[in-house]
């Protein structure tokens, strides 16, 4: 992915956390439309695991299947009706492929985070993803309990219709 300024999106640049896939979009002419970034899931996160029905071994042991997207940014300037879901689904289809040629293992669900009410979700709910619950507030690193982040909705997309039973397998 090409570096964008980091002003475009609400959380800047950083750098994405451990396995990491990055997708730049164009248009037919090549000028950029889009940025997603995808990163290795989550380690622990309490409506994802209820959702999926996990026991800590379990999530030990099958972590891996599960992506987070981090970042989806369309471009301020880019007003095209519905370009986010229609990407959403794009890179859907393409990701699994991808992640498995990169890393050897092939991802069952992706997750990610909708800061509330800085955003609804809508481009998530449009493209199939469920909303299951929301964060504690703590982030990623938050090892003393400070729950001094936002709180943000929990978001998954099953990427196969045997998710559920690959997961808790």
């Amino acid at each position: 992915m090409e570096r964008v300024r980091p002003r475009y999106h609400y959380l800047g640049y950083k750098t994405l956390v451990g396995a990491q896939m990055r997708y730049a979009v164009h248009d037919r002419n090549g000028w950029p439309l889009a940025m997603l970034g995808f990163s290795t899931a989550a380690w622990k996160l309490a409506p994802r695991d209820k959702f999926i029905g996990w026991s800590p071994e379990m999530r030990e042991k099958n972590l891996p299947l599960v992506v987070d997207n981090p970042r989806f940014l369309i471009l301020p300037w880019i007003e095209i009706p519905n370009l986010g879901s229609h990407i959403l689904a794009i890179v859907r289809r393409r990701l699994p492929g991808d992640w498995t040629e990169r890393y050897g293992t092939t991802p069952v669900m992706i997750e990610t985070f909708v800061e509330t009410p800085r955003y609804t979700g809508a481009v998530y709910r449009a493209s199939g993803w469920i909303n299951v619950g929301t964060t504690q507030g703590r982030g990623r690193y938050d090892r003393d309990k400070l729950y001094d982040k936002p709180r943000k909705d929990v978001w998954l997309r099953p990427l196969r219709r045997d998710w559920r039973r690959t997961l808790n397998r």
